[in-house]
């Protein structure tokens, strides 16, 4: 297909314009410059390069280093190469982030960015014989546990928080809580954005109230922004609030979790830790947890998930709490 190998060339050629020429001498080499090129998809020979070099140089300025061996490419002094164009690395990274980034960013940096997610979309679409282009069908972010669907919102609210945290500017809501059939009014001082599977989270404090608090975006009915300027807390940090272990609906207090839990259970947390001072040690064939983590309803609900495979025995708090559950659990099902 010579339409194909013709794009290929062009392609090949472009990544070397764009990414791969110094702008100062020594240069690089031509099988310098086939190693880069085959790290970004291209895989050719070293003449192949060579020719690709001559061929660009009677167009751009470009020249060849021969003062010493092995000769070496590069721009010419003063010489300025500055066109919209993306890498293959661009290209597929934009690809695999284009549906993740469109349910996080704003309206305003997503108009900047449909350019690139075009132009990566384009390039991909380009380059069908680099085996490198194809990553983006054979890779796929899927989240834990249930896939569940997104919560509807009300139309342009979203976006209107969105603005008011650029712009920093209070919020005028009207936010249904959990159970409530209608809203309550009222003044937000947006914060942050947090994006936890498929729901959406604000930050914000309420009125004159200093604690940060979690709206989910799907509970606003309204938004509207106000020509008021936001009252951050004093000392407020997003990082610092998370690791609170607020975003996981906890009181921020750390306990010292110790459980029994199955062979099964135990290599799985042995490969994916649920606190950096996890220790997991088995006697006489029991294994047993212990690991420092935040109380929360998070932490409640991955313990009841696992049914049989773990059994909670400090602190007693939790453990009676989990008892509780369990028993209420099997009550309903005993009387369905």
């Amino acid at each position: 297909m010579p339409g194909a190998d013709h794009e290929t060339t062009l392609a090949r050629q472009w990544e070397l314009l764009r990414n791969h020429l110094p702008s100062r001498l020594p240069g690089r080499t031509s099988k310098d410059l086939r190693d880069r090129l085959e790290v970004a998809g291209h895989n050719v020979t070293k003449r192949t390069v060579e020719r690709d070099m001559w061929e660009l140089s009677r167009i751009f300025p470009i020249e060849r280093n021969e003062k010493g061996i092995p000769y070496g490419w590069h721009w010419m002094e003063n010489a300025r190469f500055d066109v919209l164009g993306m890498d293959l690395s661009e290209a597929v990274s934009l690809g695999l982030m284009e549906d993740v980034l469109r349910q996080i960013m704003p309206p305003v940096f997503l108009s900047a960015l449909e350019r690139k997610f075009s132009l990566a979309r384009e390039k991909l679409a380009a380059l069908p014989k680099i085996p490198h282009a194809k990553w983006t069908d054979l890779v796929r972010y899927v989240p834990p546990g249930l896939p569940f669907i997104p919560p509807a919102m009300a139309p342009g609210v979203l976006n209107t928080i969105q603005d008011a945290m650029l712009r920093q500017r209070k919020l005028a809501v009207v936010y249904r809580s959990t159970g409530d059939d209608g809203g309550k009014e009222l003044t937000l001082h947006p914060l942050s954005l947090i994006q936890q599977g498929a729901r959406s989270y604000l930050i914000a404090t309420a009125f004159d109230y200093e604690k940060p608090l979690l709206y989910a975006i799907q509970r606003f009915d309204s938004a509207t922004v106000l020509d008021e300027q936001v009252k951050r807390p004093k000392g407020f940090s997003l990082d610092a609030y998370l690791a609170s272990g607020a975003a996981q609906f906890g009181t921020g207090k750390s306990i010292t979790l110790k459980a029994r839990v199955t062979d099964e259970l135990a290599l799985l947390l042995d490969e994916t830790p649920i606190s950096n001072d996890q220790k997991i040690t088995t006697r006489s064939g029991i294994s047993t947890l212990t690991a420092t983590v935040q109380e929360s309803w998070q932490l409640d609900f991955w313990i009841r998930s696992q049914g049989a495979a773990i059994t909670v025995m400090k602190p007693v708090a939790l453990r009676n709490h989990i008892i509780a559950g369990l028993e209420s659990a099997m009550e309903n099902y005993r009387n369905p």
